[in-house]
């Protein structure tokens, strides 16, 4: 197999974010801050906004660069929406992650392959831990709010930490198919419910942790109807991640916290899942200290409080 080309000409490497819209994207701050504290000053990181249509000039980049400023080496792609399900048909491989949620949002070469990865759940699962939640599968009642690409994420992450039963909500159960078939090679049980319950079934029934995948805003209507949270407690405070963080704390999140909930925001969760980004574009493996390191250097870049450990 052949040396990897970027590996060759260092200072013309490059990471992109690709997606529409995508100039709000924190990503370059987070994988800048990164690449500055690895000392990787020759790999550069630019956000480019990209549609389906524009996939495969890009993907031909990815595969056949020039070595040139213009046409770079590229050390991988941190894919957001509306692409992570049209760029797998670029890909040689793709991770089992990326098989079973259906979606990359991480596409990189390793010699001659193009291979894409799905960050979206490592980083999920790293944001309910940080924000304390210790998995009782047995005792919980998880949740997600949507029936989108990230809830699939969500539902796989859920899996990881334990569960084998969690209600998704959504405003149209007959779209949920997805997230169906998601469920069934995952081996979890899904519970379908229409939105609309979903403040009353707090109340009287409770859901620990809630994965909100809706986007900005979209929750706000029904966070208004919140009445309580079920099992909170001084001791118990239901988690709830909510992927949306512009603008923060978000309409959901101020209800939670004012029912006696902890929040965590989806700034975290790209925090995670960008760590597992870097780590891959520069093909890395850090010691702890190292990796604690790297999370603070990005956590930095975009005001989050600092980290006293990874584990």
């Amino acid at each position: 197999m052949k040396t990897e080309p970027y590996r060759e000409a260092p200072y013309l490497r490059r990471a992109y974010v690709l997606g529409h819209p995508i100039s709000h994207s924190l990503s370059p701050a987070l994988h800048r801050a990164a690449y500055n504290f690895l000392g990787e000053q020759n790999l550069g990181y630019e956000r480019r906004d990209t549609l389906p249509d524009d996939l495969p000039a890009m993907m031909h980049g990815v595969r056949h660069p020039d070595g040139m400023e213009d046409a770079p080496y590229i050390a991988g792609l941190s894919v957001t929406m509306p692409l992570k399900t049209a760029v797998i048909q670029y890909c040689d491989e793709i991770s089992e992650m990326a098989q079973v949620t259906g979606a990359v949002n991480t596409v990189y070469p390793r010699g001659e392959k193009i291979l894409g990865h799905n960050t979206d759940v490592i980083g999920i699962v790293n944001a309910l831990r940080h924000a304390g939640l210790e998995p009782e599968p047995l005792k919980d009642s998880a949740a997600i709010v949507g029936g989108g690409a990230t809830a699939i994420s969500a539902l796989a992450a859920l899996h990881a930490l334990g569960y084998r039963r969690v209600s998704v909500y959504a405003r149209s159960l007959h779209k949920l198919g997805s997230v169906q078939e998601a469920a069934g090679r995952l081996g979890v049980q899904l519970e379908q419910i229409t939105l609309a319950d979903l403040p009353q079934n707090l109340a009287e029934r409770g859901h620990h942790p809630v994965v909100s995948t809706l986007p900005a805003h979209a929750a706000d209507e029904w966070a208004s109807w919140l009445s309580g949270l079920k099992g909170a407690s001084a001791t118990h405070r239901p988690v709830l991640l909510d992927v949306a963080y512009n603008p923060w704390p978000s309409v959901l999140a101020s209800a939670w916290e004012a029912n006696g909930g902890t929040v965590v925001s989806g700034l975290e969760m790209l925090l995670y899942q960008a760590v597992e980004q870097v780590l891959i574009f520069t093909d890395r493996t850090l010691s702890e200290g190292e990796l604690l390191g790297l999370v603070n250097a990005m956590c930095a870049a975009v005001d989050l409080a600092p980290r006293a450990s990874v584990s």
